[in-house]
Protein backbone atom coordinates (compact mmCIF):
# COMPACT_ATOMS: atom_id res chain seq x y z
CA UNK A 1 0.00 0.00 0.00
CA UNK A 2 3.27 2.56 1.04
CA UNK A 3 4.47 1.89 -2.04
CA UNK A 4 1.57 1.92 -4.32
CA UNK A 5 0.97 5.67 -2.64
CA UNK A 6 4.47 6.19 -3.10
CA UNK A 7 4.18 5.77 -7.13
CA UNK A 8 0.71 7.73 -7.54
CA UNK A 9 2.33 10.90 -5.85
CA UNK A 10 5.12 10.51 -8.26
CA UNK A 11 2.93 10.05 -10.71
CA UNK A 12 1.36 12.92 -9.88
CA UNK A 13 4.72 14.94 -9.88
CA UNK A 14 5.69 13.62 -13.12
CA UNK A 15 2.86 15.40 -14.84
CA UNK A 16 3.24 18.49 -13.11
CA UNK A 17 6.88 18.47 -14.15
CA UNK A 18 7.87 19.78 -17.44
CA UNK A 19 6.91 18.15 -20.07
CA UNK A 20 10.41 19.04 -22.53
CA UNK A 21 12.95 16.10 -21.24
CA UNK A 22 17.07 15.51 -22.36
CA UNK A 23 16.57 12.33 -24.19
CA UNK A 24 19.91 11.79 -26.09
CA UNK A 25 19.88 10.73 -29.33
CA UNK A 26 19.76 6.62 -30.40
CA UNK A 27 19.71 4.81 -33.72
CA UNK A 28 16.08 3.66 -35.01
CA UNK A 29 15.30 0.18 -34.43
CA UNK A 30 14.41 -0.31 -37.70
CA UNK A 31 18.20 -0.25 -38.18
CA UNK A 32 18.68 -3.50 -35.45
CA UNK A 33 20.60 -6.02 -38.03
CA UNK A 34 18.84 -8.57 -39.29
CA UNK A 35 22.17 -11.05 -38.90
CA UNK A 36 24.18 -11.21 -35.86
CA UNK A 37 25.71 -14.26 -34.00
CA UNK A 38 24.04 -16.96 -36.69
CA UNK A 39 20.56 -15.64 -36.20
CA UNK A 40 18.86 -14.52 -39.38
CA UNK A 41 15.80 -12.22 -39.38
CA UNK A 42 13.18 -10.73 -41.23
CA UNK A 43 12.21 -7.32 -42.03
CA UNK A 44 9.97 -5.73 -39.24
CA UNK A 45 6.64 -7.06 -38.88
CA UNK A 46 4.17 -4.41 -38.45
CA UNK A 47 1.90 -4.32 -35.39
CA UNK A 48 -1.88 -3.98 -35.98
CA UNK A 49 -3.30 -0.50 -35.68
CA UNK A 50 -5.19 -1.71 -32.76
CA UNK A 51 -1.88 -3.05 -30.92
CA UNK A 52 -0.50 0.30 -31.86
CA UNK A 53 -3.41 2.56 -30.22
CA UNK A 54 -2.88 0.42 -27.08
CA UNK A 55 0.78 -0.15 -26.73
CA UNK A 56 1.21 3.62 -27.93
CA UNK A 57 5.12 3.18 -28.54
CA UNK A 58 7.71 5.63 -29.57
CA UNK A 59 9.79 3.02 -31.75
CA UNK A 60 10.02 -0.54 -32.58
CA UNK A 61 11.03 -3.75 -33.36
CA UNK A 62 9.01 -6.69 -34.53
CA UNK A 63 11.10 -9.50 -36.06
CA UNK A 64 11.42 -13.34 -35.92
CA UNK A 65 14.41 -14.38 -36.00
CA UNK A 66 16.27 -18.24 -37.11
CA UNK A 67 19.05 -20.20 -36.64
CA UNK A 68 19.32 -23.80 -37.25
CA UNK A 69 16.06 -25.50 -35.69
CA UNK A 70 15.18 -22.54 -33.74
CA UNK A 71 12.89 -19.91 -33.94
CA UNK A 72 12.67 -16.59 -31.95
CA UNK A 73 10.10 -13.59 -31.89
CA UNK A 74 12.18 -10.45 -30.79
CA UNK A 75 10.42 -7.32 -29.83
CA UNK A 76 11.70 -4.05 -28.53
CA UNK A 77 9.18 -1.44 -27.84
CA UNK A 78 10.20 2.12 -26.83
CA UNK A 79 8.88 5.12 -25.16
CA UNK A 80 10.72 8.84 -26.04
CA UNK A 81 8.27 9.63 -22.72
CA UNK A 82 5.80 8.47 -20.31
CA UNK A 83 4.67 11.54 -19.21
CA UNK A 84 1.48 11.70 -21.00
CA UNK A 85 -0.27 7.91 -19.66
CA UNK A 86 2.08 6.53 -22.77
CA UNK A 87 3.51 3.96 -20.69
CA UNK A 88 5.54 0.60 -20.61
CA UNK A 89 2.69 -2.80 -20.45
CA UNK A 90 3.94 -5.29 -18.72
CA UNK A 91 2.91 -8.68 -20.55
CA UNK A 92 1.58 -10.00 -17.94
CA UNK A 93 -1.32 -7.65 -18.10
CA UNK A 94 -1.26 -8.31 -22.09
CA UNK A 95 -1.01 -11.82 -22.71
CA UNK A 96 -4.10 -13.15 -21.12
CA UNK A 97 -6.27 -10.70 -22.83
CA UNK A 98 -4.73 -12.61 -25.77
CA UNK A 99 -5.71 -16.19 -24.40
CA UNK A 100 -1.89 -16.76 -23.26
CA UNK A 101 -2.03 -18.30 -19.93
CA UNK A 102 1.15 -18.00 -17.83
CA UNK A 103 2.39 -21.42 -16.16
CA UNK A 104 5.37 -20.31 -14.35
CA UNK A 105 6.78 -16.84 -13.73
CA UNK A 106 10.37 -16.63 -12.23
CA UNK A 107 13.43 -14.35 -12.32
CA UNK A 108 16.28 -15.88 -13.63
CA UNK A 109 20.21 -14.48 -13.94
CA UNK A 110 21.67 -14.60 -16.87
CA UNK A 111 25.30 -13.38 -17.54
CA UNK A 112 25.43 -11.41 -20.70
CA UNK A 113 27.92 -9.68 -23.04
CA UNK A 114 28.53 -5.72 -23.01
CA UNK A 115 30.78 -5.54 -26.07
CA UNK A 116 30.12 -7.44 -29.33
CA UNK A 117 33.47 -8.63 -28.57
CA UNK A 118 32.62 -10.05 -25.77
CA UNK A 119 35.19 -8.99 -23.78
CA UNK A 120 32.85 -7.05 -21.16
CA UNK A 121 29.82 -9.28 -19.52
CA UNK A 122 27.50 -8.37 -16.92
CA UNK A 123 25.12 -10.38 -14.77
CA UNK A 124 21.25 -9.21 -15.54
CA UNK A 125 18.33 -10.38 -13.58
CA UNK A 126 15.23 -11.09 -16.38
CA UNK A 127 11.77 -12.59 -16.65
CA UNK A 128 10.99 -16.40 -17.29
CA UNK A 129 7.96 -16.99 -18.47
CA UNK A 130 6.17 -20.55 -19.83
CA UNK A 131 2.74 -19.64 -21.47
CA UNK A 132 -0.28 -21.65 -22.72
CA UNK A 133 -2.65 -21.36 -25.38
CA UNK A 134 -4.34 -24.86 -25.45
CA UNK A 135 -2.00 -26.96 -27.18
CA UNK A 136 0.62 -23.72 -28.00
CA UNK A 137 3.11 -23.47 -25.32
CA UNK A 138 5.94 -20.25 -25.11
CA UNK A 139 9.43 -19.42 -23.49
CA UNK A 140 9.38 -16.08 -23.02
CA UNK A 141 12.09 -13.39 -21.42
CA UNK A 142 11.80 -10.37 -20.86
CA UNK A 143 12.46 -6.98 -18.88
CA UNK A 144 12.64 -3.58 -18.87
CA UNK A 145 15.62 -1.52 -20.17
CA UNK A 146 16.29 2.22 -19.65
CA UNK A 147 19.16 5.09 -18.84
CA UNK A 148 22.04 1.94 -19.00
CA UNK A 149 19.63 -0.01 -16.44
CA UNK A 150 18.34 -3.68 -16.52
CA UNK A 151 15.46 -4.54 -14.49
CA UNK A 152 13.10 -7.49 -14.59
CA UNK A 153 10.30 -6.32 -11.61
CA UNK A 154 7.16 -3.91 -12.64
CA UNK A 155 7.15 -2.14 -9.64
CA UNK A 156 10.70 -1.25 -9.30
CA UNK A 157 11.03 -0.18 -13.29
CA UNK A 158 7.90 2.38 -12.59
CA UNK A 159 9.91 3.65 -9.39
CA UNK A 160 12.79 4.12 -10.39
CA UNK A 161 11.43 5.71 -13.59
CA UNK A 162 9.77 8.33 -11.32
CA UNK A 163 13.19 9.20 -9.46
CA UNK A 164 14.95 9.68 -13.10
CA UNK A 165 11.87 12.21 -13.85
CA UNK A 166 12.94 14.06 -10.93
CA UNK A 167 16.66 14.22 -10.81
CA UNK A 168 17.20 13.93 -14.79
CA UNK A 169 14.15 15.04 -16.58
CA UNK A 170 14.15 11.81 -17.99
CA UNK A 171 11.17 9.03 -18.75
CA UNK A 172 12.25 7.60 -21.99
CA UNK A 173 12.33 3.54 -21.43
CA UNK A 174 11.75 0.25 -22.82
CA UNK A 175 10.47 -2.97 -23.03
CA UNK A 176 12.34 -6.31 -24.78
CA UNK A 177 10.79 -9.14 -24.66
CA UNK A 178 12.22 -12.79 -26.10
CA UNK A 179 9.66 -15.77 -27.01
CA UNK A 180 10.99 -19.14 -28.38
CA UNK A 181 7.91 -21.29 -28.97
CA UNK A 182 8.08 -24.84 -27.19
CA UNK A 183 7.77 -27.72 -30.18
CA UNK A 184 6.05 -29.95 -27.95
CA UNK A 185 4.99 -30.70 -24.92
CA UNK A 186 8.05 -32.29 -23.32
CA UNK A 187 10.41 -31.09 -20.58
CA UNK A 188 13.36 -31.42 -23.28
CA UNK A 189 11.80 -29.63 -25.55
CA UNK A 190 10.80 -26.88 -23.42
CA UNK A 191 14.60 -26.74 -21.73
CA UNK A 192 15.54 -26.22 -25.11
CA UNK A 193 13.51 -23.27 -26.12
CA UNK A 194 14.75 -21.67 -22.88
CA UNK A 195 18.38 -22.03 -24.08
CA UNK A 196 17.82 -21.03 -27.64
CA UNK A 197 15.96 -17.74 -26.24
CA UNK A 198 19.11 -17.23 -23.81
CA UNK A 199 21.39 -17.99 -26.89
CA UNK A 200 19.28 -14.95 -28.60
CA UNK A 201 19.14 -12.66 -25.36
CA UNK A 202 23.57 -13.15 -25.56
CA UNK A 203 23.57 -11.94 -29.18
CA UNK A 204 21.38 -8.94 -28.87
CA UNK A 205 22.04 -7.38 -25.82
CA UNK A 206 25.28 -5.92 -26.46
CA UNK A 207 23.46 -4.18 -29.47
CA UNK A 208 21.11 -2.80 -27.76
CA UNK A 209 22.50 0.15 -26.22
CA UNK A 210 22.73 1.80 -29.30
CA UNK A 211 18.91 1.85 -29.38
CA UNK A 212 18.11 2.38 -25.84
CA UNK A 213 20.17 5.43 -24.82
CA UNK A 214 22.11 5.33 -21.09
Amino acid sequence: MILSLGLLSGFVVLTRASRIEAVPARASLATFPLNLAGWTGNATIPLDPAILNVVRVDDYLNRIYVRGDSTIGFYVGYYGSQRQGDTIHSPLNCLPGAGWRPVTDEHVRLEVPVTVDGTESRSIYVNHLTIEKGLERNVVLYWYQFHGRVVASDYTSRALMVFDALRQNRTDGALVRIIAPVRALDPREEGASFNAAVAFARSAFPLLSRYLPA
